[in-house]
Formats: structure tokens, C-alpha cells, sequence
């Protein structure tokens, strides 16, 4: 009896490789034989077969990285990527997340957050956490006689923000304003001039960012750097080779393994660090002297530490750079009433009052859904404001590590003449970049570090010049969180990868791994998605197989127009073998919004059309199907 297929449905094709109403899971017959190349692999000796198949996830003991939060602006160019968000070239100010369906008055409002463990991730990650959603009306004090109207900023950082203020004037009555802010960050003069002090800020940070203590932070030399994309494509992809030869134990059986990840500590740029420093009349001789940090309590400015009081000797550039994040958070209540106790312009004080008030929570949960902010644009936008650094930087987020998942197993590079042999670990890494205040492009902490360090490289090549010679470093360390990607691969049994942009890259590494076994090289097949073969494939031609023989190609901008999603429905009599073979997986890494909501649905809809369920009953069948390990899905900061 045939089920009713349930609303939104997307029913799959008939064609060779899909018959959506044949039940029965079949492995496919019209797949081009591929020949397991000859493969010569030289493996560090770290690196044994039992390695190949370890995670810190087989190891209970084993200790977790917490995971970083997504940034809120990473969803926006998420959707962007797989054509859910319309990008538009207008100069209007974009929106990471939409507060339409909110009317911005009292009642409507406070229903905003809703019931207590109601709200979706995304809201939670949009909120300020101090409890403070109430929208209350703007009245004007009764007190007063002059009702005198706030002059907006003329700047064009203010602008930008493109605050509604509503009938805000000097006189109008705030409620519920958030308190001041605690300062819980000192900086001292030196308590004890006779020890030398030495920063490593330009190249590492300070001996206190912890990972994982007692554990540091590893200075990976840069091996090799090569950019994969095509000039003219939309975003710039890289490739890294970073030499890990030097890497300390830090216990027995532990390594670097392709699908896991590393975490690199990127730095602040030097141009917002100066910036800011610039903005809050910082002296040039006092942003590089050694004094005394002592916090109250609290992890930073380590990583994740202890929450404890701290004592150290540090600079305030080491800060700066190294330690709190001045780009990817939204702004905070906390932040604007810092802003607005050392304001001395009487508009500019009304306003961020205003923010940090209940009659501006419309307002301020805009500037939280809107485009990214930074501090240093809220500081041009609000030129009177100008906070000690030790109190503003009580306020701000910590700077945390950025992850990236490895494309390939370690390998071991030797000269030619066999001297000189390095243990290298390789990843790919695409720019995070969107627009600025100013007009021109801001990119991501991690992924901007990273294009500089590798433009070096690459500058140093065409000069003719041995980049190797430069010693450029990469802060990093071993991930040990319970990646699914590095957990759930086995060598045995059939699978399917799909991944778009970069989230392809760690598949490559699956195959390359593959084809050591010549029985089961015919038992893997790829959908790679992209938005123009000719400009963004990466990694084409270095697979180790001929490619077209296990890869499928989609194209969102070229070709056909489709989505990965599309090729899974495609290929419904594959997805469904997988699905109920022995051992068989389906991996799927990329962005978790569009391009993973979407390959989830397509095999949804291959679970219903090909075993006759409904969406009830599909969703419990895959649902299975990830807890038995055979459905994986990962969202990586690749």
C-alpha cells in the first residue's frame, strides 16, 4: 500500500541510477571498474596501521577540545553558498537573521525568546544572555520641560549601523538599564623590574594561551603553501603543508589523523590592533611595555584554563593580538554601557543608553541581527566614547582557536637524496570574507592569518626565493575533539562522500587511504559540489584514480545548476544500498544550514519513495541510521 508522501516531499527521478519505487537495496552494476594504482606511501613511524583507524573518540580517557561557537555571520554566507539567501549587490544593509516576523512593540516583543527551552540554537547564539528581551514603550520624562531631540552622529560608521531611534530625545525616560559593567581586568605597572621580559607577539602567542594544559601551543613550520582556486573565483581556497616533525607526545597512542582536526590560534590582524589602539588614544611607547595583567577570576586570558585570579606579565599588544577577539562576536548590553559611562557627548551617551536600556531592545537586537560589527566601528561611530582599555576588555569575547579538519594522513618529505625527511600534515582553508563600514573587505581572523601567511610563501616563490628560508609559523595544536569524520571511517564496506567547497577536501584523504586496498576501490563514490568547475574545483586531478570514474561533479553557478542534494536524488538506488549494506556509510561534510539541511532532506525523500514510508517513518529509519554510524553528517570550520 502506498503511502501518502508528506508536504514538501521532492519525489526522485526515474533514470539509470534511480528507481524510486524498487525496494529492494541492489549494490549498482553500472559503475566503471577503477584500478587500484600502484601506491607507494612512506608513513611516519608514528603513523602504523592501528594509527589509521584511532580517534579520541576510541579513547574514553581521552580529553575533548570544547567546541568554539559558530559565529553568527558564518550561517549568512552559509546560506549565501547554497543559494538559500539571494545575495544582492544594492548598498543595503544585509541581515545575518531576520527579525521581521517580531512587530517591534511591548506585547509582541516579549514573545520573542518564548518558553523557557523553546528558542531555537540560533536565537540562543543571537541573545545577549542577560535575560533582558522586554521591550518597554519610550516616554518622555515628565520632569522635563525642554524635550530636546538626540542629534544623530554625523559619521559614517554611525550610519551604517542604521539604528531606528525612534522618538529618542534627551529627555526620554530609560527603564531596566543594564548596570555597569565590573572591571575585572588591571593593568599594573611591573612589580619586578629585574626580570627581562621578551614577547613573542609577532609570531606566537604569549606562554599563557593554553589549549589544553599543561600542554602549549605548537609553532608548526610552514612547509608549503599553494592557492587551489582560480582567479575569478568567488572565494579563495588554499592549501597548507605544515611540518609537525617536532610535535611533543602528548600521550601514547595519539596522532594526526585524516577527517580529524587542528586548532589554529590565529592572531588579531596588526591593522585592528593598531586601529584600536589609535581609537582609545592608546600612547605608542606604553602598547608594547611590559606590565602586570591581574584579572579577578575567570579562564582568560588563557584559552581554557582554569577559572581562577591571574597575575602575569604580559604587554598590551600581546592582549590585543592574542587574546580577546575584537571581529567576529555581535555587540553586547555590557559593551554599550561601557561605551556609554565614558562618553562625553551628551547624543551619543542617550543612545547607547538607550541600547543598553529595555525601551532600544528593538534597536539592539537590529544591530545583533544585522551585519557583522566590530569594535573598532562602533568606536568611529560613537567618537566620544572612548573607554580605559583595562575596562573594555573586560567585556569583550575571548579570542578562541579556529578549527581545520585534515585532508590527508601525515606523510613523510625527504629531499631527494633522502636527507632531511619531515613529518607534514595537510589541510585547505577558504577565505572568510564579507564587507566592512568602509566598503572594502573584512576577513575572518582564522582564515585571513592564514591567506597572509601563505601570500608570503607564494610572493617568495615567484621572486625566485626559497620560502623556507622565511620560517613562517602557524600557531597550532591537536585537536582532540571526538571528530564523527575521523570516528566513523572504516576501511572495510562501501561509502558515499558528498561535500561542497571545501568540505570535499578530508574525502580526498578517504581515498587516497581507499586505494590502498586493491579489493575495495570500487566501493567508494564522491559528490563534489562547486559553483564553477572552472574556477573552484579544488584539489582536481589529485585524487590517485582516474576521477570521473567515482566522482560526480555539481555545479551551482555552472553547468546544470544543481546542488548536491540533486545528485542525491539521482543516484536514490545507491543512497538506498548504502543505507542497508554491511558496513556501508554515507559521509557528508559542509556547511550545516542549506547544503546539509538539504542532503538530509534529498535522503529523506530517497528513504520514502524507495521503501514506501512515510515522514514519520523515514525519519526514524535514518534517524537509526545515524546512531548505528552509517548516516555521518559534520559541519567543520574547514
Amino acid at each position: 500500500m502506498a503511502h501518502l508522501r508528506p508536504k514538501g516531499h521532492t519525489c526522485c527521478p526515474e533514470t539509470a541510477t534511480s528507481h524510486p519505487h524498487d525496494p529492494i537495496p541492489v549494490e549498482p552494476k553500472n559503475v566503471h571498474h577503477v584500478d587500484a594504482p600502484s601506491i607507494v606511501t612512506e608513513k611516519s613511524p608514528n603513523s602504523s596501521a592501528s594509527s589509521l583507524h584511532y580517534t579520541s573518540a576510541s579513547n574514553p580517557d581521552s580529553p575533548l577540545t570544547p567546541a568554539t561557537e559558530p559565529q553568527v555571520d558564518d550561517l549568512l554566507e552559509e546560506l549565501k553558498d547554497e543559494g538559500v539567501v539571494a545575495t544582492d549587490s544594492a548598498p543595503v544593509r544585509e541581515r545575518r537573521a531576520s527579525a521581521q516576523p517580531v512587530h517591534p512593540d511591548p506585547k509582541s516583543i516579549k514573545s520573542f525568546p518564548g518558553k523557557a527551552g523553546e528558542n531555537t540554537r540560533l536565537i540562543d547564539k543571537a541573545c545577549c544572555g542577560k535575560g533582558c528581551c522586554k521591550l518597554e514603550a519610550l516616554e518622555l520624562d515628565p520632569e522635563s520641560k525642554d524635550h530636546l531631540p538626540v542629534v544623530i552622529p554625523n559619521n559614517d560608521a554611525f550610519h551604517t549601523l542604521q539604528l531606528k531611534l525612534g522618538a529618542l530625545s534627551l529627555d526620554s525616560k530609560l527603564t531596566k538599564t543594564l548596570d555597569l559593567p565590573d572591571q575585572n581586568v588591571f593593568l599594573l605597572p611591573l612589580s619586578d623590574t629585574t626580570t627581562p621580559f621578551r614577547s613573542t607577539v609577532r609570531d606566537h602567542p604569549p606562554r599563557f594561551v593554553t589549549p589544553h594544559p599543561p600542554y602549549e601551543v605548537f609553532s608548526a613550520k610552514l612547509h608549503h603553501a599553494r592557492e587551489l582556486t582560480k582567479a575569478g573565483a568567488e572565494k579563495r581556497t588554499y592549501h597548507f603543508d605544515l611540518d609537525v616533525t617536532e610535535y611533543p607526545e602528548e600521550s601514547g597512542t595519539v596522532d594526526f589523523v585524516v577527517g580529524g582536526a587542528i586548532g589554529v590560534c590565529a592572531p588579531n590582524s596588526d591593522e585592528v590592533v593598531e586601529e584600536l589602539f589609535d581609537l582609545l588614544g592608546v600612547l605608542n611607547f606604553a602598547r608594547d611595555k611590559p606590565v602586570t595583567l591581574k584579572t579577578n577570576g575567570g579562564r582568560w586570558p588563557t584559552i581554557w584554563g582554569d577559572e581562577m585570579p591571574r597575575k602575569l606579565t604580559t604587554t598590551r599588544r600581546e592582549l590585543l593580538t592574542w587574546c580577546s577577539d575584537l571581529q567576529s562576536y555581535p555587540p553586547t548590553k555590557p559593551l554599550f554601557r561601557i561605551l556609554a559611562e565614558y562618553a562625553t557627548a551628551p547624543n551619543e551617551k542617550k543612545i547607547l543608553l538607550y541600547l543598553s536600556s529595555a525601551q532600544g531592545q528593538s534597536a539592539f537586537c537590529d544591530l545583533r541581527a544585522g551585519p557583522h560589527l566590530t569594535i573598532t566601528q562602533i568606536l568611529h561611530a560613537f567618537p566620544s566614547a572612548r573607554p580605559p582599555l583595562s575596562h573594555l576588555i573586560s567585556v569583550l569575547s575571548t579570542l578562541t582557536p579556529r578549527f581545520y579538519s585534515l585532508s590527508q594522513d601525515p606523510l613523510v618529505s625527504c629531499r631527494k637524496d633522502g636527507s632531511q625527511c619531515r613529518r607534514i600534515i595537510e589541510m585547505a582553508v577558504t577565505v572568510h570574507e564579507t564587507s566592512n563600514w568602509r566598503g572594502g573587505p573584512r576577513k575572518g581572523v582564522g582564515s585571513g592569518f592564514l591567506e597572509r601567511t601563505a601570500q608570503k610563501m607564494l610572493a617568495a616563490t615567484e621572486q625566485g626565493i626559497d620560502p623556507l628560508t622565511f620560517d613562517l609559523r602557524v600557531p597550532m595544536f591537536r585537536g582532540l575533539m571526538a571528530n564523527p569524520l575521523a570516528r566513523e571511517f572504516c576501511m572495510d564496506g562501501p561509502m558515499m562522500l558528498v561535500g561542497s567547497g571545501v568540505g570535499i577536501a578530508p574525502f580526498r584523504g578517504f581515498v587516497h587511504r581507499r586505494l590502498m586496498s586493491q579489493n575495495l576501490t570500487n566501493k567508494v563514490w564522491v559528490v563534489q559540489g562547486i559553483r564553477d568547475s572552472l574556477l573552484d574545483q579544488i584539489y582536481s586531478g589529485d585524487w590517485g584514480v582516474e576521477e570521473d570514474r567515482i566522482k560526480t561533479i555539481v555545479q551551482s553557478r555552472g553547468g546544470k545548476h544543481e546542488y548536491v542534494q540533486d545528485a542525491v536524488r539521482n543516484q536514490a538506488d545507491l543512497v538506498w544500498f548504502l543505507l542497508n549494506a554491511l558496513d556501508g556509510r554515507i559521509f557528508v561534510c559542509g556547511s550545516a544550514k542549506g547544503m546539509g539541511e538539504g542532503v538530509e532532506r534529498a535522503i529523506l525523500d530517497v528513504i520514502i519513495d524507495k521503501g514506501n514510508l512515510n515522514g514519520d517513518e523515514a525519519a526514524a529509519f535514518l534517524e537509526g541510521k545515524k546512531k548505528e554510524g552509517v548516516y555521518i553528517a559534520v559541519s567543520l570550520r574547514l
